[in-house]
């Protein structure tokens, strides 16, 4: 008898709420703040409009990954997530490359893809941005590079 193999769904996906509205309701008047201005900066960048990804992620642009092990499936470019504690901003390839301008930043976290911050008052909002854009040109290229190796 042979058994198919099931695979998970991803559950971080494009959803159709608002994203104003999902904003609006932060409670807390200084991280909402925080996150109305990140959302300018992040649509600026990318040039594209914010989308609800799950039920609090707001993503920004989107490509489809493929790993070696098979796995594939579609995530946004950059985007950004208020939690309990931290103000979550999601830098897809990563800050090994960024080491210079981590140490610009001001005051944060990482962990392997995500930038941990308090309020965008404790880092440097310029080189933020140069970290956004480094990032996006690199995520960029990395994808190009995937469609190529496919062909």
């Amino acid at each position: 008898m042979k058994e198919e193999l099931q695979v998970a769904e991803a559950k971080t996906k494009p959803t159709k709420e608002s994203v104003p509205g999902f904003l609006k309701k932060i409670p807390d008047a200084q991280r909402r703040a925080d996150c109305l201005a990140l959302a300018k900066i992040m649509e600026e960048i990318t040039g594209t409009k914010p989308q609800m990804w799950g039920p609090s992620m707001v993503g920004f642009g989107s490509y489809h990954y493929k790993y070696a092990s098979g796995h594939e499936g579609d995530c946004f470019m950059t985007g950004f997530a208020s939690r309990k504690q931290d103000l979550t901003v999601y830098i897809s390839m990563g800050f090994e490359k960024y080491g210079e301008l981590m140490k610009q930043l001001g005051k944060h976290r990482t962990s392997k893809s995500c930038l941990y911050i308090k309020r965008l008052s404790d880092i440097d909002i310029s080189t933020l941005k140069k970290l956004l854009k480094a990032s996006l040109k690199d995520l960029t290229a990395y994808t190009k590079a995937q469609k190529a190796a496919a062909n």
